[in-house]
C-alpha cells in the first residue's frame, strides 16, 4: 500500500473469492524487517506448562483466560484495544452517525480546501445556469384557463415540452458540476481518514487521470436508468387506452423499484473508480461486490443522507426566494394574476447566491458519505482497517509505506 488514495488492488480482497491470504495483518514482534522472532532458546516443554490454581489467601482469584480483572473481556465488551483514529473517522466498521460525523468533520478540519472546492464549483455553475435560464429557456406558454378539454391537453404537451428543454441544460450543469467536486472531494476525503491535508493543487494532479472515466461514469448511470423507465413505459403506452394507462403505472411503479435497485447497487462505484484507479465496468462490478449483502444498509444512510440534504437546501433557500421575489418588482403580486410569473435579474442572482450556499454546504456532505461508506464495507469486507493503519503510520501495524524499513 502507498499514501495515496489509492489504497490496495482489489485483486486481493477476499471478497473477490480468495480466502484472505493477502489481507494485511499486524506485524508480529520480530517480524516487522522479515528478521526472525526474537524469542529465548529455552523455552518450556510443549503442555507442561498450565494456569495456577491455588488460590492466595486474601487475593482476588486469577482471571480465566480470555477474561479481563473484573470478569469483564479484556478491553471492554469489544474484546480488542479501542481502534485507531489517526484521521476524520475510527479505523474500524462505522456505524451511520459515524459515517454522517467524518462526512461533517473533513468540511470542519480541511474546511479552506474544501470550501475552494466547493464554492469554485458553485460559483461557476451557478452562473452558467443563471446565463442558460435567462437566455436559453424558452418563455413558458401561456395559460388559458377557459380553454377546451382538447385545447388543455395541447397546453400541457406544450408545458411538458418547454419544461423538458428548460431541464436538460440545467441537468447537464448538475452533472458536470457534481462531476468536478466529487473528483476532487473523494481525494481530500481519503487523505482525511489518515489525517494528511491535501491542497487544491495536489488533489487535481490526483484527481485529473481519472476524470474523463469518471466522467463516462457519471453519464452511464442516468443514461441506465433512462433506458430502464422507457423499457418500463413503452408498453402502456402503445397500447393506450385505460388498460394503457393502467400498465403506465405499473411499469413505472417497477421501473423505479428497479432503478433504486441499481442506483444503490452502483453507489460505491465513483469512489472505487478513483481510489483503486480502475475502469467503468470495474468499478460497477466492485460497487456491486461490496454492496452485496448491505444493500438495505446502504439505501437507509443514503436515503437519510439526502433528506438531510433536502432539509438543508429547504431551510436555506426559502429565504432567499422570498427576498428575491421581494426586491424583483412585480414578483408576488405576478403570483396571483393568471399570468405566467416572470422574474429578472435580481431574483435570479439572490436565489444564485443561496444555491451557492446550499452546494457549498450540501456537496461535502453527499461526497463524504459515499466514500466513507466505500471505506466502511472494504473495512468489513478486506480488512481495509490494517492497511490504513500503517499507512498512516499508527504503531503496531507495521513501517508505513516509504518507510526505509520497507525498501519501498
Amino acid at each position: 500500500m502507498n499514501d495515496t488514495p489509492g489504497w490496495t488492488s482489489p485483486g486481493s480482497a477476499p471478497s473477490d473469492g480468495q480466502d484472505g491470504a493477502g489481507v494485511p495483518r499486524p506485524a508480529t514482534p520480530g517480524d516487522v524487517n522479515d528478521s526472525a522472532p526474537q524469542w529465548s532458546k529455552d523455552q518450556p516443554p510443549a503442555g507442561q506448562w498450565s494456569p495456577p490454581t491455588a488460590q492466595v489467601p486474601g487475593q482476588a482469584p486469577a482471571p480465566r483466560p480470555g477474561q479481563g480483572w473484573g470478569g469483564q473481556p479484556p478491553y471492554g465488551n469489544w474484546g480488542r484495544p479501542p481502534a485507531a483514529k489517526p484521521g476524520v473517522i475510527p479505523l474500524r466498521p462505522l456505524g451511520m452517525g459515524e459515517i454522517l460525523d467524518g462526512a461533517v468533520s473533513t468540511m470542519r478540519t480541511y474546511w479552506r480546501t474544501v470550501l475552494t472546492i466547493t464554492v469554485t464549483v458553485a460559483v461557476i455553475s451557478q452562473i452558467a445556469e443563471i446565463l442558460v435560464q435567462r437566455y436559453l429557456v424558452p418563455t413558458p406558454p401561456e395559460i388559458n384557463r377557459d380553454a377546451t378539454p382538447d385545447e388543455a391537453l395541447a397546453q400541457l404537451g406544450d408545458t411538458l415540452q418547454t419544461s423538458l428543454i428548460a431541464s436538460i441544460p440545467a441537468f447537464v450543469i448538475l452533472i458536470m458540476a457534481t462531476l468536478v467536486s466529487a473528483a476532487l472531494l473523494t481525494v481530500v476525503i481519503s487523505r482525511a481518514v489518515l489525517g494528511r491535508p491535501v491542497t487544491l493543487g495536489a488533489a487535481w494532479q490526483e484527481a485529473k487521470p481519472r476524470v474523463l472515466k469518471l466522467c463516462g461514469l457519471t453519464l452511464l448511470l442516468p443514461l441506465m436508468s433512462a433506458g430502464i423507465m422507457t423499457v418500463a413505459l413503452l408498453p402502456g403506452l402503445l397500447i393506450g387506452s385505460a388498460a394503457g394507462a393502467l400498465l403506465v403505472a405499473l411499469g413505472a411503479l417497477g421501473g423505479l423499484v428497479v432503478v433504486i435497485w441499481l442506483m444503490v447497487r452502483f453507489s460505491l462505484a465513483s469512489p472505487a473508480l478513483m481510489l483503486e484507479r480502475q475502469g467503468i465496468i470495474t468499478s460497477l462490478k466492485r460497487s456491486a461486490k461490496l454492496v452485496q449483502g448491505s444493500w438495505w444498509r446502504i439505501f437507509g444512510i443514503t436515503l437519510l443522507t439526502q433528506l438531510i440534504i433536502l432539509l438543508v437546501a429547504m431551510i436555506v433557500l426559502v429565504p432567499f426566494t422570498i427576498a428575491g421575489m421581494a426586491v424583483d418588482g412585480d414578483g408576488f403580486s405576478s403570483l396571483l394574476s393568471d399570468s405566467t410569473p416572470e422574474f429578472g435579474w435580481p431574483f435570479l442572482i439572490i436565489t444564485g447566491i443561496g444555491s451557492v450556499l446550499i452546494n457549498a454546504i450540501t456537496y461535502p456532505i453527499s461526497a463524504g458519505v459515499t466514500v466513507l461508506l466505500y471505506v466502511d464495507q472494504r473495512i468489513r469486507r478486506e480488512a481495509l482497517d490494517l492497511e490504513l493503519a500503517r499507512a498512516a503510520g499508527v504503531p503496531g501495524y507495521g513501517p508505513a509505506p516509504g518507510d526505509p524499513a520497507t525498501g519501498s
